[in-house]
């Protein structure tokens, strides 16, 4: 699930369920759309289950689905989104300085 959420400025908030709760990651510039151009991803508190369908004055769902994990490792995990529009392959990177978001160039058909 992806939220858009304007507070305390304007990001998405990339959510996977996992585990009975949603890891969660706010992702400043959005989901990146272009391989080799990765987003900074934060990673945050771990949310209820009730945060699928939650929204409020600063919040809304950008888009839903769900997610595939496709392969994970120590510092990298690659995951497909099945969202409402498109299937995505992405992976989320762990570097020196943080983590990082980024469309693979492999791409599901």
């Amino acid at each position: 699930m992806l939220h858009d959420h304007r507070v305390p400025r304007p990001h998405f908030d990339l959510r996977l369920e996992e585990g009975g709760v949603l890891r969660s990651w706010a992702v400043p510039r959005g989901l990146p759309t272009t391989p080799g151009r990765p987003r900074l991803a934060i990673a945050v508190p771990d949310h209820d289950l009730d945060h699928l369908t939650y929204t409020d004055d600063t919040k809304v769902i950008a888009d839903h689905g769900w997610w595939e994990l496709v392969d994970r490792d120590d510092r990298r995990t690659v995951f497909v989104l099945h969202g409402s529009s498109s299937t995505v392959r992405y992976a989320l990177i762990t570097t020196d300085d943080g983590l990082l978001l980024s469309r693979t160039k492999e791409q599901p058909r």
